[in-house]
């Protein structure tokens, strides 16, 4: 039977000497693709080192997949996880082929059809050494690894950072087709703000350790707008509607919540990236 919820984060609090995790809240449903934004240091590694054992909460529960983190039984339920960090860590001198006779032992349902099948699909030479691997080379290993043991949840800690828009394109599109099965979710953190909004079902922003939103994308899409007005026009917008302004010297342009902005005022579609910029300097303000 299929969780409600592939993850639930509650009240996760993690606190280092310069940097303090506070009281976040995350529920990603079963069967659908979650992006976590933010800038450098906000939070977001911190947050999936807690929920794959890396690092000890200082406070709040976590569970995944139906079972808790701090039992006994996250142990075995890990190997229904599949992660992949934004660098690849294989010893230099193993090959693809290698990989495989390691992996079998490791995961109780290694599926080593399934995983020469992802080095075919990627071009993945089976003989050739780790090290002269390139960069997008290195993260379709990883991500082959982790599609091929029966994972139901995918983590992945900028996974698609430093590679270039085609290799992007296609491990998208590897995530896509993992997401058809409604028993796969996916956790996906990134920079590359544009490739969370062709996948994600919801957006988690976190920012200097502390969530700001988590909402489905299309209705975070739906509440903002761009607007681009003459600066006497822009007097008639309420200060609450507003989440950042700039003066262009020839009007005004503004990112506006869509409801309190006045009929007949025309609005462009604000992006995921806009959304986060000016909420970020919201919090600043």
């Amino acid at each position: 039977m299929k969780e409600e919820y592939a993850l639930q984060i509650r009240n996760l609090t993690k606190r280092y000497p310069d940097f303090t995790l506070e009281n976040i809240n995350l529920c990603l449903p079963g069967g659908c693709v979650m992006g976590l934004i933010g800038e450098n240091g906000a939070g977001k590694s911190t947050t999936i080192k807690a929920i794959t054992g890396a690092v000890h909460p200082d406070g709040g529960e976590i569970t995944v997949l139906g079972c808790d983190t701090q039992t006994e039984q996250y142990t075995k339920r890990k190997e229904q996880i599949g992660v992949v960090m934004d660098e690849a860590c294989f010893p230099e001198i193993l090959t693809p082929k290698q990989v495989n006779g390691i992996m079998k032992p490791v995961f109780s349902n290694w599926q080593e059809k399934v995983y020469y099948g992802y080095l075919e699909r990627f071009g993945l030479p089976q003989n050739k050494a780790f090290k002269e691997f390139s960069r997008g080379m290195k993260m379709k290993l990883s991500i082959a690894v982790a599609l091929s043991h029966e994972a139901r949840l995918l983590i992945l800690d900028e996974a698609t950072s430093g590679l270039d828009p085609i290799v992007r394109d296609e491990i998208l599109e590897v995530f896509n087709d993992f997401t058809r099965d409604e028993e796969h979710s996916i956790l996906i953190s990134s920079h590359i703000v544009s490739d969370l909004e062709k996948i994600c079902d919801y957006i988690a922003f976190i920012h200097k350790g502390k969530l700001l939103f988590s909402e489905e994308k299309d209705t975070l899409l739906e509440q903002y707008g761009l607007l681009s007005v003459r600066a006497a026009d822009f007097e008639a917008i309420r200060p609450e509607a507003v989440l950042s302004s700039r003066n262009t010297g020839y009007g005004v342009e503004a990112l506006v919540r869509r409801d309190m902005v006045p009929a007949g005022m025309h609005l462009e579609r604000a992006g995921i990236e806009n959304i986060m910029v000016a909420m970020a300097k919201e919090d600043r303000s």
